[in-house]
């Protein structure tokens, strides 16, 4: 069974805009933007056996991802409320 990606635009369709706008103009939005983009990946690719991580790395990368990703959001919210 394959598992999908998850691109911060298809985890909140409602800041698809935002999120583009924020990736041009704000450096520290771009970077965390990156980093979870790679993180994703990285838990993408163990999920669907590309790579090999033992259970411990796989959770530790899937903690990271929803660090980054509540922290994307925290900076989206933010700009949707000023």
């Amino acid at each position: 069974m394959r598992i999908e990606h998850h691109p911060l635009s298809a985890e909140f369709p409602e800041f698809k805009d935002t999120i583009h706008a924020f990736k041009l103009s704000n450096a520290h939005f771009s970077k965390l933007f990156d980093e979870y983009a790679e993180t994703d990946k990285a838990v993408n690719r163990a999920e669907n056996g590309i790579d090999h991580l033992n259970d411990a790395a796989l959770e530790e990368l899937k903690k990271v991802r929803v660090v980054l990703k509540d922290h994307l959001f925290q900076l989206l919210q933010t700009a949707r409320d000023a």
